[in-house]
C-alpha cells in the first residue's frame, strides 16, 4: 500500500491538474509515479522539465533507458525497473539487454561503459575515480557526456528514492529486481 497516495487526476486542481493533463495528452495516461508526485506540483514540474531537457541531450532514448535500468538495479527500485523495462522496449532496446543493464552487464561496449559508470556513481555516491572517468571516455564519450551521465543518474536517483519513500504501486508489468542488503 502506498505511503503517499496518488492524486486522483479527476480531482486535481490548479498546477497539478495542468501538469497531469499535459502528461495524459503526451503519454495517453498518467502513471502512478506521476500522479503520486503531483501531490507536490513543484516536484512534478521539476521532474518533467529535467526529464524533458535530458531527452534532448546527446544520449539516445535507448541508452537513457539502460542508464535508468542500471540506477534502478543499483538502488533496488522495483517501480523504476518495471517502468523503464516497458519504456526501454518502446525505445527499441531488447528486453534481454534491459535485464542485463539492470544487472549492470549489457553486451554493447558503449552501453556497458555508461551502465558501469552509472553503477559506480550510485554505489560510490558520485565519487568516481580518475580511472572510472578515463574508462568511460575510452568507450567514446566526451566531457559533456560525463556531465550528461551525472544528470541522468541524478534524475534516476530522485525517482528511485521517491518510489522507495512513497511505496508507489507498480502499474507496469513487474520485473524481478535484486534486493540490497538491509533494504
Amino acid at each position: 500500500m502506498p505511503r503517499i497516495q496518488p492524486l486522483n487526476h479527476a480531482d486535481a486542481q490548479g498546477k497539478a491538474k495542468d501538469l497531469l493533463d499535459t502528461v495524459k495528452k503526451k503519454m495517453g495516461g498518467t502513471p502512478n509515479i506521476l500522479t503520486t508526485m503531483a501531490q507536490s506540483p513543484a516536484a512534478l514540474e521539476s521532474y518533467l522539465n529535467f526529464s524533458g531537457t535530458l531527452g534532448g541531450g546527446t544520449f539516445s532514448a535507448g541508452l537513457r533507458e539502460q542508464i535508468a535500468m542500471a540506477a534502478a538495479g543499483a538502488n533496488s527500485c522495483e517501480y523504476c525497473a518495471a517502468a523503464h523495462t516497458a519504456i526501454g522496449k518502446g525505445a527499441g532496446v531488447d528486453g534481454g539487454e534491459l535485464t542485463k543493464s539492470l544487472d549492470g552487464e549489457p553486451t554493447d561496449p558503449k552501453a556497458a561503459a555508461a551502465v558501469r559508470l552509472t553503477r559506480i556513481l550510485v554505489e560510490k555516491r558520485g565519487f568516481a575515480s580518475d580511472e572510472d572517468i578515463r574508462d568511460f571516455k575510452a568507450a567514446g564519450f566526451d566531457d559533456g557526456q560525463v556531465v550528461e551521465l551525472v544528470a541522468n543518474v541524478a534524475l534516476n536517483i530522485f525517482t528511485n528514492y521517491f518510489n522507495h519513500v512513497a511505496q508507489t504501486d507498480i502499474d507496469f508489468p513487474k520485473v524481478k529486481v535484486p534486493q540490497l542488503a538491509g533494504a
